[in-house]
């Protein structure tokens, strides 16, 4: 046996030695076994969009093999079609809002490399053309000194593709779900040339009321794109 720090906690953790553990290092490695139990991986039934978990939800708001949400969006006729679907890791807790709030927040870049392999996985899965980071607004950029969902690209070995560009409003988690939904448009194309024909994949660190991806997803598929989907860490 041999003892390692946990990433998030810094406490010591014990890992039996096998080749394995001594040449890959994925999201086992890196936290120690009580803050990994506090990761809920998303499995089972889901929402076939946006990979919310249908257990958690009473049978009235669950239509087919969507979420209520999901459905309210695609019978709009302004956002019916602008994202695939939506690919989540973890159910957002409160374990992960504070790891998450770390990292963004308070700059702990380092946290990134715990979602790197499942990542990895997601992105070789859905193979998508271009990996497109939700941008930050300028002034949101300068405040945080890097964009989280760039981050996560780079963390996984891929490029991200610049394509859109972030018009500064007021923090999204300050809005209700009906203001989020009635925004104008958030975002800009930076590069219109690269965009037609291809499957854009976007990233982005919670899925919340879907609203953001849409806004991205829209003005691309606007844009030529043929499908968008999205990938997150919390749903």
């Amino acid at each position: 046996m041999f003892s390692e720090r946990c990433l998030y906690c810094h406490g010591k953790k014990e890992q039996a030695v096998s080749w394995t553990a001594l040449f890959w290092k994925g999201e086992s490695d890196l936290l120690c076994g009580a803050c990994k139990a506090k990761l809920m991986v998303i499995h089972g039934d889901i929402c076939s969009m946006c990979s919310r978990p249908l257990d958690e939800l009473d049978s009235k708001f669950i239509e087919g093999d969507r979420c209520l949400d999901c459905v309210r969006w695609e019978k709009d006729s302004n956002w019916s079609g602008c994202l695939d679907k939506n690919i989540a890791l973890y159910s957002y807790n409160d374990f992960l809002k504070e790891l998450l709030s770390r990292y963004k927040f308070r700059g702990d870049y380092v946290l990134a490399k715990i979602f790197a392999v499942q990542l990895q996985t997601k992105i070789k899965r859905a193979a998508p053309d271009l990996i497109v980071p939700i941008p930050l607004s300028s002034e949101r950029l300068y405040e945080r000194g890097f964009n989280q969902s760039e981050a996560l690209i780079i963390e996984v070995n891929h490029t991200p593709s610049h394509l859109l560009e972030r018009i500064h409003t007021e923090k999204q988690s300050k809005k209700s779900r009906d203001e989020r939904i009635h925004l104008q448009q958030v975002f800009k194309i930076t590069d219109t040339d690269t965009i037609a024909s291809k499957k854009i994949l976007l990233i982005d660190d919670i899925y919340t009321t879907g609203s953001t991806l849409r806004h991205a997803g829209k003005i691309l598929k606007q844009a030529g794109a043929t499908q968008v989907q999205s990938l997150t860490i919390a749903r």
